[in-house]
């Protein structure tokens, strides 16, 4: 059987092949569910990411995107990019166009501590997001919604997602930011002055109707619940943090962020999207991942609070392989023998799309995916020998690593309240310190706010 091509960096990663693409009346993708469709067979179906782009109205990544970034940027695409595991967006272009010019611009992203330890699903996005942070050489902050975990949770006490906070801002620290463009914050401790004023400005322009339509939530959703939206919006505007963009929010408001996220958090950002016109703030612009399948297999994805489910960071080499053999749902054949006659289906099987993930080298992935599929490798090899259980292991081994070196005094660091330094800081410092001239606010405004779009 001839081995099947690799799919080109524009494409979004497919249904599985032998499966029909998943209703959309059928599959659930929203901030706090993800689920594929449940095929006639009684089996969940792979989620179908081309139909997500048509529902929720993104734009493809596609090969002139990529061919934009690395010309403007001057770098390779992240493998993330090349392989459409990060496959849509909202105004990436705009970013780009920012970028050429020397205009301001933010990365945002966030993390809801909801366990003690973070998976590798939780850590993938934060890597892409260091390295976008690198690469633009961009300020970046990260929001600890303690808040959300409590309100969404009917079990959780404040004092339990505090601690998870703990746990999780060194987790995060370990990925290797850098302090002099990182600001890392928790809402319990940070909301207020400023911050709590965008957050009511935004909250203003929120109708019940309009959060329930977005969210689903209905008369039995606290009230709590329907707030966060507003709070988790707000960190998208650089008036909320004039320790890094300064205090004269008719600059500030037109300085745009780029946040990177997976495709069920859309929501909140549409939302966020279509009230910032009506504050006169700039759009955030957006990048979408697909998600990293739990080992049963697609159509879900990891959750901390099922251990089968995810392989964690503080697993051990040992643990990590148990978790493959035992639990990794494969794409591979009843027997060997029609293994080796049929190949195997690395769309569907855990250990590949795992690989897709974390093996950074394009040519030997390519060449796992030929052999995989043309029957000449067999499960228990890719599953151990060809790299998964040793993929994850190392990279999981240098997160410990690089954890055990976190303190608590470097979390404090990064979460005082500091002017950043990166691409362009000391320009907007100096404009922040000069008088406007008559009109030239205005002229500002429309140069830094070139990010009108849907």
């Amino acid at each position: 059987m001839s081995a099947a091509p690799e799919a080109p960096a524009q494409e979004v990663p497919p249904a599985a092949v032998g499966e029909a693409p998943a209703d959309s009346s059928q599959q659930k993708i929203d901030p706090w569910n993800v689920s594929g469709a449940v095929g006639e067979d009684g089996k969940i179906q792979a989620i179908d990411y081309r139909k997500l782009v048509d529902e929720f109205g993104t734009k493809l990544i596609d090969e002139a995107m990529l061919e934009r970034f690395e010309r403007v940027v001057g770098v390779k695409p992240h493998h993330l990019l090349r392989r459409g595991v990060v496959f849509s967006h909202r105004d990436l272009d705009l970013i780009l166009d920012r970028y050429e010019k020397k205009l301001p611009f933010f990365i945002y992203t966030g993390r809801g501590p909801s366990s003690d330890s973070m998976h590798i699903g939780h850590v993938i996005p934060f890597t892409l997001t260091k390295w976008l942070s690198d690469v633009l050489d961009a300020p970046l902050v990260i929001m600890m919604t303690d808040d959300e975990k409590f309100l969404f949770s009917e079990k959780r006490t404040v004092e339990e997602v505090k601690q998870y906070t703990k746990s999780n801002a060194k987790d995060i620290l370990a990925i290797g930011f850098s302090p002099d463009r990182t600001f890392l914050f928790n809402d319990y401790d940070y909301v207020g002055g400023k911050f709590y004023e965008t957050i009511s400005k935004v909250s203003k322009r929120i109708t019940v109707n309009t959060a329930n339509a977005a969210f689903g939530f209905d008369g039995s959703s606290s009230i709590g619940k329907v707030h966060f939206a507003a709070i988790q919006a707000s960190a998208s505007f650089a008036p909320s943090f004039p320790h890094i963009f300064g205090t004269d929010e008719a600059r500030s408001s037109q300085i745009p962020c780029l946040i990177p996220c997976a495709i069920d958090q859309d929501p909140y950002f549409r939302l966020t999207r279509d009230i910032s016109q009506g504050l006169k703030y700039a759009k955030p612009s957006l990048i979408h991942s697909r998600f990293l399948d739990a080992l049963q297999g697609p159509g879900s994805k990891m959750s901390a609070s099922v251990a089968s489910s995810a392989i964690f960071m503080f697993d051990t080499p040992k643990q990590i392989l148990s978790k493959m053999n035992k639990y990794a749902y494969s794409g591979g054949r009843e027997t060997a023998e029609e293994q080796r006659a049929l190949g195997a289906n690395p769309d569907v099987d855990v250990s590949y799309q795992y690989l897709r993930f974390f093996l950074e080298n394009d040519e030997e992935l390519a060449q796992i995916e030929k052999d995989y599929r043309s029957g000449k490798m067999m499960t228990g090899e890719i599953k151990k020998r060809q790299g998964c259980a040793e993929e994850l292991s190392k990279f999981c081994t240098g997160f410990q690593e690089r954890r055990a070196k976190v303190t608590d005094e470097t979390v404090a660091q990064f979460m005082a309240r500091r002017p950043l330094v990166w691409r362009g800081s000391e320009a907007l410092a100096d404009l922040a310190a000069r008088p406007k001239t008559d009109g030239e606010g205005k002229a500002e405004a429309q140069e830094a706010g070139e990010t009108e779009a849907d």
